[in-house]
């Protein structure tokens, strides 16, 4: 249950920071608002069949992109935010700082290929292997329009990713590596 609550409590953050993020990454405007232009560099986002603004954006444009292709049966992209840089930037009290033993967000976007919807349904797990050999699995959890799970990569170092995602009768998987710094 306190799990839950810091997970709840750094999506509120990430859900506010979003705006600021994109601001301070330069990425010019939201398409939508206030009738400007969408944002550069993003055309995949706004090719998106079926989706507000809000949805093509929120969440999955935070972060960085560590991996973007066939996962199974979907077209995905996968993306990791370091949640306490996040919090750096936000109001969050250092009490809650303290508590989070997870330091980043690993976020799985998959879509269907035929219907080009959202597959936000299902279950799924990532394993994760650090520098050191050790293994941790973290299930995910649905949100906000994928799938997302609060992971700990707190050594400098390799890390390898392997997502298994189950929704329907349709299964799916990937590996992949990042470094982390």
């Amino acid at each position: 249950m306190k799990h839950l609550a810091i997970l709840g409590t750094a999506l509120l953050v990430f859900a506010f920071a979003a705006p600021a993020v994109a601001g301070d990454k330069e990425h010019g405007s939201m398409h939508g608002m206030s009738g400007e232009k969408p944002m550069e560099g993003h055309g995949s986002m706004h090719d998106m069949k079926g989706e507000s603004p809000a949805e093509g954006h929120g969440m999955m444009a935070m972060g960085h992109r560590v991996f973007e292709g066939t996962v199974g049966p979907w077209n995905g992209e996968i993306r990791l935010v370091d949640m306490k840089a996040q919090m750096a930037k936000s109001k969050v009290s250092e009490k809650m700082k303290a508590k989070m033993k997870n330091t980043h967000h690993l976020m799985v976007s998959l879509t269907d290929t035929g219907t080009k919807k959202h597959v936000s349904e299902g279950k799924g797990s990532v394993t994760v292997t650090g520098p050191d050999k050790q293994q941790s699995r973290y299930e995910f959890t649905g949100m906000q329009g994928h799938f997302g799970a609060d992971v700990a990569l707190d050594k400098p170092g390799q890390y390898e990713f392997d997502v298994e995602i189950e929704s329907g009768e349709k299964k799916g998987t990937v590996s992949f590596t990042k470094e982390i710094k």
